[in-house]
């Protein structure tokens, strides 16, 4: 049945600080899309976008951020991606709403997209669509994009007082969002002084770096970690950007003085030293940017310095899938292998270890298969792990943990792969084929979507559908574990970690792995 469309000259409009934009209402939501929330020159801090007169449309997506590599559409059945036009200026926002009454106090979540710093866009998943979170969750959903790779993390301070905090730029903008949210996001029907941050991936690192930001104090009250944590990222290395930039003159035929010409360069120039040059300096420890880089803007990894006090205040829930990087083919035939066929894939992959992981794995996840061992993640979930106890223990608000282990429907069965829990959260596993399972795919899209709405109303993702869920506290992780049943776990699989750790190869930003698409 078709659902009803409404664009007039005048309906729907709403009234931000700088000048009316009107969207489109589609059945009972309110959607604008590429609302500009700043501006900035290259490599400079973002500015308040001028006011202007008159009505504005906001029926279209803005620009995304150009990305350092030209992608190639790979593993979409798993991801599926839409693919836009890029453009540095990119400080752009997209609403969803149920509301324009500025009383009607709705929460907000806003939605911080992966890619880590580098590429990603707001819209660039399906499942980031936010109409059925806020028709079915009566919540109002926004998704950013901003700067990006070079643009948004690249150290040019030693160069010029004008690029103060260049490094953190793309972060910048964030916080020109959330200030933007701040100010405006009431005429859109939500709440200011109840936001909620939630991210994946690289989505998740910004929730946490911002969290981290003085800055944006007071301007999210909540925040969401989705596989946003992973060791090897770098973002504890000061930034010292006289070695990268110097080498990218160089290799321009430019000199030191030429600097400011970098901020008229075509992007692909830009793109083309960069690529050309910091793999050697990245290789010689050298600082290449692409990340935030630690200063009185951003505080540093809370694991490593310690939360910052006000961090210590915001409720958190974080957690990861079960197979995150398991993008490569699995096991097809893995329920047809018999026992020893099974344990002799699981010694060829872990040696002499295997006969220790063997009864951990089976204690931590009963009724997962034994092949599962050879997927089963402890790169971001070692890390999240770790987060979730120095964050438990600061009392000043909750610590919530999950991890999300439901196995698809693909491939004879296949274990829950990075951003595979992101059309559950959005509520559109309906957009998503390879999440359809009769009889399965409901009840856990009611499960996860769920705790979301709920810690983004009320600070605890507790609901019904779901068993009791209390906050983590130092020394006991309790962990909800969403899958074709869902259970909550105390401290389950900690053994196993510890040892996977030891057989596990480091996570290094230099080197390919399994992963088809940059998350």
């Amino acid at each position: 049945m078709a659902k009803k469309f409404v664009c007039t000259p005048t309906f729907p409009v709403a009234e931000t600080k700088a000048g009316k934009l009107r969207g489109f209402q589609w059945d009972t939501t309110f959607v604008f899309q590429g609302v500009h929330y700043a501006e900035a020159d290259r490599f400079q801090a973002p500015r308040p976008v001028e006011p202007w007169e008159g009505i504005r449309d906001a029926l279209s997506y803005g620009f995304v951020c150009p990305l350092l590599h030209q992608e190639t559409p790979n593993g979409e059945v798993l991801v599926p991606h839409r693919y836009w036009p890029m453009d540095e200026h990119c400080q752009n926002l997209n609403i969803w709403t149920q509301s324009l009454d500025p009383q009607a106090k709705k929460p907000v979540l806003v939605w911080l997209h992966g890619g880590g710093f580098t590429a990603g866009s707001a819209i660039e998943q399906q499942a980031y669509d936010g109409e059925a979170m806020s028709r079915l969750g009566d919540v109002v959903v926004v998704s950013v994009n901003h700067r990006l790779n070079i643009l948004g993390y690249l150290d040019l301070e030693p160069f010029g007082e004008k690029y103060k905090n260049s490094c953190n730029a793309g972060n910048a903008d964030l916080v020109a969002a959330l200030e933007w949210i701040q100010e405006n996001i009431a005429q859109f029907g939500g709440d200011p002084e109840n936001v909620t941050l939630f991210g994946q991936s690289g989505g998740g690192m910004k929730v946490w770096t911002l969290m981290q930001t003085p800055a944006a104090d007071g301007l999210f009250q909540k925040g969401i970690v989705q596989s946003g944590l992973i060791n090897g990222y770098g973002f504890d290395q000061p930034a010292d950007g006289r070695k990268i930039v110097g080498a990218m003159l160089r290799y321009l035929g430019l000199e030191e003085q030429d600097v400011a010409q970098l901020e008229t360069l075509p992007y692909a120039q830009l793109a083309e030293a960069y690529n050309a040059v910091a793999p050697a300096l990245e290789k010689a420890g050298a600082y290449v940017g692409c990340n935030p880089a630690p200063n009185d803007f951003y505080r540093g990894d809370p694991r490593v310095v310690g939360f910052t006090e006000h961090a210590k205040t915001i409720p958190v829930l974080a957690g990861t899938v079960f197979g995150e990087f398991a993008f490569a083919p699995g096991i097809t035939d893995k329920y047809q292998l018999s026992p020893e066929q099974k344990e002799a894939l699981v010694r060829e992959k872990y040696g002499e270890t295997a006969d220790q992981l063997i009864p951990l794995f089976r204690q931590a996840w009963p009724e997962k298969d034994l092949c599962d061992l050879l997927v089963v993640d402890c790169l971001f979930r070692s890390p999240t792990r770790d987060f979730i106890e120095k964050k438990a223990a600061c009392p000043e608000s909750p610590t919530f943990s999950y991890v999300f282990a439901y196995e698809f429907p693909y491939d004879g069965g296949k274990p829950a792969w990075h951003c595979s829990e992101i059309p559950f959260v959005f509520h559109n596993t309906d957009k998503i084929p390879v999440c359809n399972e009769p009889g399965v795919t409901d009840l856990l899209e009611e499960r996860v979507f769920g705790a979301w709405i709920a810690f983004a109303r009320q600070g605890n993702p507790s609901h019904p559908a779901l068993p009791a869920w209390p906050p983590c506290t130092p020394g006991k992780e309790e962990v909800m574990v969403f899958d074709r049943t869902c259970s909550l776990r105390e401290n389950f699989d900690r053994d196993l970690l510890a040892l996977l750790e030891t057989v596990t190869k480091p996570f290094s930003l230099g080197e390919e792995s399994d992963e088809p698409i940059q998350h």
